[in-house]
């Protein structure tokens, strides 16, 4: 009898362990398959020389199509790819050559400037769409590395103070702040976290601008359900409002005044009223009547950060319809496009060809709009970005009486 348990367990144990080695080779070790093509016929004509003379060509090319095919100067991507092609340039293999840097970097660049998909891409470049998948994330991180620098929030009272100069229209501000929805596609396992109120998944981007429509703070990545008021609440730069480390000038009063006025920020409906972000108010309003007189005020200066994101969108054109790339990536994706926004802006060679004249939009003294900025003319309702929801909320008693404050110095004003 013994005999006979020992052999059903042995029977039971070589049993199992065919078992377990069937399923280890079905499902841990995949088979290797054997590729139709290791590189498809039209790839086979792809070497260094004959893709860098194609960019060579469009350098010479005396109609400027270099400017618009990457939306700067030949110099500033010179220098763009001698900061970045340590960090993405890789080794020949005895299969292929490597994909030089430059050439990663002009399929990135014409990535976010066309909005092409990686399929149209391919064809252009001469290289596979899952290659193209891997080269813009990796070329985007080098990017953001090397163009850090280019946003940052001034560290004294008087880096403010001379931000305050810029806006002109409306004494005390110290930038205008907003954000939008990115429109992505449903990422996997993710149920409604970016589902937002326009019915379709996004991130946010929060941004806060100066007077000469460049970024001073950006961050991006909060969920499209999370609230407006969520999404500001939980940024570092409503964190560091709130442990008062943002080292603004003193509150002084507005000329004619004598209640002492901190800076603040320009918003609009979406944003909470607090001491430091000046919102218009709700409703409608008579002409002349001091809060008309105000919101006009507000959003004649305010109107920066919509032609900042309105520019972003006109040039980079990865923003024209839903990004069709997972969250992580595309947060890369947009902080590349805001700090190449800044670097363009500033740069000497650049800054005319991402915005040429009438880019923006252009006031009067009397804050009416004359001429509409081009861009205008060329975002679309299928745009990815895309406004916060306005929520009607009950603010603090001393932010309304500073608002109340800047409305009597406007109407007094007018008046005169």
């Amino acid at each position: 009898m013994y005999v006979e348990i020992a052999a059903a367990i042995c029977l039971c144990a070589v049993s199992y362990y065919n078992f377990l080695n069937i399923y280890y080779k079905k499902n841990i070790i995949k088979p290797w398959r054997k590729r139709r093509w290791w590189m498809i016929t039209m790839h086979r004509s792809r070497n260094r020389s004959t893709m860098e003379n194609q960019l060579a060509e469009l350098v010479a090319e005396p109609s400027g199509q270099f400017n618009n095919f990457t939306r700067m100067s030949p110099s500033d991507f010179e220098y763009l790819l001698q900061k970045v092609s340590p960090m993405i340039s890789k080794t020949n293999t005895l299969k292929r050559e490597a994909i030089p840097a430059k050439i990663r970097l002009a399929i990135t660049l014409r990535f976010l400037a066309s909005g092409d998909n990686f399929e149209s891409l391919h064809y252009l470049f001469k290289v596979s769409s899952s290659i193209i998948s891997r080269i813009v994330p990796e070329v985007c991180i080098a990017l953001n590395q090397v163009l850090k620098d280019q946003i940052r929030i001034p560290e004294d009272p008087q880096s403010w103070l001379q931000i305050e100069k810029g806006f002109r229209n409306f004494p005390r501000c110290i930038g205008a702040i907003d954000g939008k929805h990115i429109v992505i596609q449903s990422p996997m396992h993710s149920g409604s976290e970016y589902y937002n109120y326009k019915k379709s998944f996004s991130i946010v981007l929060l941004a806060l601008v100066d007077s000469n429509y460049n970024f001073i703070f950006a961050e991006i990545g909060s969920q499209g359900r999370i609230s407006d008021g969520g999404v500001f609440r939980s940024s570092q730069l409503w964190q560091r409002i709130c442990s008062n480390n943002l080292n603004f000038p003193m509150p002084r009063p507005l000329p004619g005044g004598r209640r002492e006025v901190p800076n603040v920020f320009l918003g609009d409906g979406a944003f909470a009223l607090t001491t430091h972000v000046m919102k218009p108010y709700p409703g409608s309003h008579n002409e002349w009547t001091p809060k008309r007189i105000f919101n006009k005020k507000l959003s004649s200066s305010r109107v920066v950060v919509e032609n900042v994101f309105g520019i972003l969108a006109s040039r980079f054109r990865i923003f024209r319809k839903p990004i069709l790339l997972n969250p992580e990536k595309t947060t890369i994706i947009a902080m590349t496009c805001v700090l190449l926004h800044n670097f363009l802006r500033k740069s000497r060679t650049s800054s005319a060809i991402y915005a040429p004249s009438g880019t923006v939009d252009v006031y009067d003294s009397n804050n009416e709009l004359v001429t509409p900025g081009l861009w205008r003319n060329e975002i679309e309702d299928t745009c990815a970005i895309r406004p916060l929801q306005q929520i009607p909320r009950r603010p603090a008693q001393d932010a309304c009486q500073i608002r109340e404050e800047f409305t009597t110095y406007f109407f007094n004003n007018q008046r005169q």
